[in-house]
């Protein structure tokens, strides 16, 4: 992906300039920037830190994503709130993998596993801005080799693009050494824009999900969702079984709808990639954070958790002169409310 895929650069003049402002200074000095992209039927906020989507407005303004209002927020007070997660998102055993025979140790900033690419993944990274215009936005990282433990200079790049009710993002990354890869976007979405999700429905085209130990790693298995809490191939409320607590990677078939019967408001998702780690947000802390429990649920379409250690699972390697490519989609619509509901 190049800049001149995007319509529109930084630097141009009129309408066909990105709105862009400062965010904030990191610690360091480097400065961090918010771009604002409008269709005229959706309006999305992105910070250059962590490649994040800090708002997502629909149709009638509602922002459907939950946020931080300062830099220093998203430094300190932040649980991956709409960043994009990497090199690994999700949970690496034991923070280690063996690839063409050499182990990789990682760091481990999960009890003894490496979640979300370690201590500082691509979330706490400032992303370079490729090309932006008024609904697209191309941003890049260098990871270098040995970052965090992994193997392998990476070069990536995510792609914000507003088109007519949908919000779409491109992942692409290419490497100089053997490597793993699992690049994803960790948002936090009420179709309320207020409240909490547990009487969100949804529903999913995934028959099968990831068990997993009480560390959260799968056990290998893909199970059948069949007669289980686990089963969302007919819609059902997020609080319906397991008081709503969710954290489990499915293996999708197809797309998954999320809708908020109080408004009306749906989201389809739709991705190239093998699963989502469906999130409820029931361990989100009030205190810690600006949100509280189940404030926002999560669906972050990804790779298999732990991947790296289950060669029985869809590969994560990426290797030189390959390319890895990711899209993933999120269409919104608005519906009569159902009778009856209100926020």
């Amino acid at each position: 992906m190049t800049a001149h895929d995007v319509h529109g650069v930084d630097g141009v003049h009129g309408a066909d300039r990105a709105d862009r402002a400062a965010f904030g200074t990191l610690a360091d000095g480097e400065r961090v920037d918010r771009y604002v992209l409008d269709n005229g039927r959706l309006r999305a906020a992105v910070l250059t830190y962590g490649a994040t989507l800090q708002r997502l407005e629909t149709a009638g303004g509602t922002n459907v994503v939950l946020g931080l209002d300062t830099l220093d927020d998203y430094v300190h007070r932040s649980r991956y709130f709409g960043a994009v997660v990497g090199r690994y998102g999700n949970r690496i055993a034991r923070g280690r993998f063996t690839l063409d025979g050499r182990e990789y140790r990682l760091a481990a900033n999960d009890g003894a596993h490496g979640l979300h690419g370690g201590v500082r993944g691509f979330d706490k990274r400032v992303w370079r801005v490729e090309a932006a215009g008024p609904a697209e936005l191309l941003l890049s990282l260098v990871s270098p080799d040995g970052e965090e433990g992994y193997p392998g200079e990476l070069r990536a790049a995510v792609r914000y693009v507003l088109d007519g009710d949908a919000l779409r993002l491109e992942y692409r990354a290419t490497t100089d050494a053997p490597t793993v890869v699992n690049l994803t976007n960790h948002s936090y979405f009420n179709l309320a824009g207020s409240g909490d999700v547990r009487g969100h429905v949804v529903t999913m085209d995934a028959d099968r999900y990831l068990p997993v130990d009480e560390g959260k790693i799968p056990t290998g298995e893909l199970a059948p969702v069949a007669g289980t809490p686990f089963d969302f191939t007919a819609p059902a409320r997020v609080d319906a079984r397991l008081g709503g607590r969710y954290d489990h990677c499915y293996v999708l078939r197809g797309r998954v709808t999320v809708t908020d019967p109080a408004t009306g408001r749906s989201m389809e998702v739709t991705t190239t990639e093998p699963g989502v780690q469906f999130y409820t947000g029931h361990m989100l802390d009030g205190v810690a954070t600006p949100y509280g429990p189940f404030a926002g649920l999560c669906l972050e379409t990804q790779r298999f958790p732990d991947a790296p250690n289950r060669p029985e699972f869809p590969s994560a390697v990426l290797r030189p002169g390959a390319e890895h490519v990711s899209v993933t989609t999120y269409r919104f619509s608005q519906a009569t409310p159902a009778i009856g509901c209100s926020k």
